[in-house]
């Protein structure tokens, strides 16, 4: 039996899409028992969302879904309810991304769940958090990160706005949850009560802003694009090399005299116009001009090794396939397999989390719609002849 680090928590989870089924495969991958509320037509909505496809499912559900047991429930009847509210009695979390005000017209509202238990933690994900004038507005990855400021200062200088590559809202939304739900775990050991997580994909989209946003207070200028470059450390940016792009990050003016040296131009190193940071980034321009120049010389694989003799940061610009086959991600266990009923060798992203005496696992693959419902319903003490008759009724799958 695994005994993770969450072994013993309980964690209802309603949420769908990303991010709240990624906190809670977060969590499941700590250990906790995540049990996770499907509707009876189709389930989650990701479930469908492909091609590309592997067994019944699409690989998008199946990223954020394992480690989880799956009931499917109609919580538009009176015993789809009573099931699921019977269930957060005995749950420490649950999880929510409907918009604000819905769950608590199914009765499944922190005010009602925590009055009949009250040392539930019960955290919600929502565009826009559960106050403010936006509160009650549907909230979407792409709006929360064009509204936070995160677009503005993401692409190239002399180019449009650009979304992020991955789904940076959602998911960071879903980290700013488990963090809450932890540290709303560790109150309840000294009060005894739970309380309410109220998680806004715009606000964790503003907190992400940190330097950018600490720059514009400090002088009052608006933050702009740099592309891969960085608006206060200079050279830190992608520089063309005879093949294609090498990712450099000079991060300090130790690391820029040796950088200086490595790449043929040793003399710039004390030159006044870049001799320190502030220097550089008052003459970006000058500087990048000359660099691309030297650069162009070799290819992006020899300035790599050169560069990394000489102990400066830098790294290809890596395609998906690369950074997923490269050996320290192999290495660290980030590519990882299981087998699925339906869909067969299933390859994922292993966890990040690395605890050294109850490390994350991947204990069973992501569960079929429904799959659990029968073994669920039996824990909480109904019998054979109850859950047939509710599944007769339509209550569930």
């Amino acid at each position: 039996m695994f005994n993770g680090a969450l072994a013993g928590v309980r964690v209802l989870d309603l949420s769908r899409i990303l991010s709240g089924p990624f906190a809670s495969m977060i969590l499941a991958d700590l250990g906790a028992d995540v049990i996770k509320v499907e509707d009876t037509r189709k389930g989650d909505d990701t479930r469908q969302w492909g091609p590309p496809f592997q067994g019944d499912d699409a690989a998008y559900f199946l990223s954020v879904n394992r480690n989880k047991r799956s009931i499917s429930v109609d919580l538009k009847t009176e015993k789809g309810r009573d099931a699921v509210q019977r269930l957060a009695d005995r749950a420490d979390v649950l999880l929510e991304n409907f918009r604000p005000g819905t769950a608590a017209r199914l009765g499944l509202g922190y005010e009602e769940l925590s009055a009949r238990n009250p040392g539930l933690v019960y955290a919600s994900i929502s565009g826009y958090g559960h106050t403010g004038p936006y509160a009650e507005r549907a909230g979407y990855d792409a709006v929360a990160q064009a509204m936070s400021g995160i677009m503005s200062v993401t692409g190239e200088a002399d180019g449009p706005p650009v979304r992020m590559g991955t789904s940076g809202a959602d998911l960071g939304a879903g980290m700013w949850a488990v963090i809450g739900v932890l540290a709303a775990l560790n109150a309840r050991r000294q009060t005894g009560r739970g309380q309410h997580v109220d998680i806004s994909l715009l606000d964790g989209q503003v907190a992400w802003l940190t330097y950018v946003a600490g720059g514009y207070f400090a002088g009052g200028e608006t933050p702009r694009r740099y592309g891969s470059a960085h608006p206060s450390i200079v050279p830190y940016q992608a520089l063309p090399t005879a093949d294609g792009h090498l990712m450099v990050a000079v991060g300090n003016d130790g690391l820029w005299r040796r950088f200086a040296a490595a790449v043929g131009l040793g003399d710039l190193a004390d030159d006044p116009r870049f001799a320190t940071n502030p220097d550089r980034v008052q003459n970006r321009e000058e500087l990048l001009a000359l660099l691309e120049e030297a650069m162009a010389a070799r290819t992006g694989a020899e300035w790599a090794e050169i560069l990394t003799e000489a102990g400066v940061p830098a790294g290809p610009i890596n395609t998906v396939p690369e950074a997923l086959s490269h050996p320290q991600v192999l290495a660290r266990e980030m590519v990882v397999e299981t087998e699925h009923p339906r869909a067969g060798r299933l390859r994922m992203l292993g966890s990040p989390i690395k605890l050294s005496a109850q490390p994350p696992a991947v204990r069973s693959a992501p569960p079929g719609l429904g799959e659990h419902t029968d073994e669920v319903l039996a824990e909480l003490g109904l019998t054979a002849e109850e859950i047939a008759a509710m599944r007769e009724e339509g209550a569930i799958r």
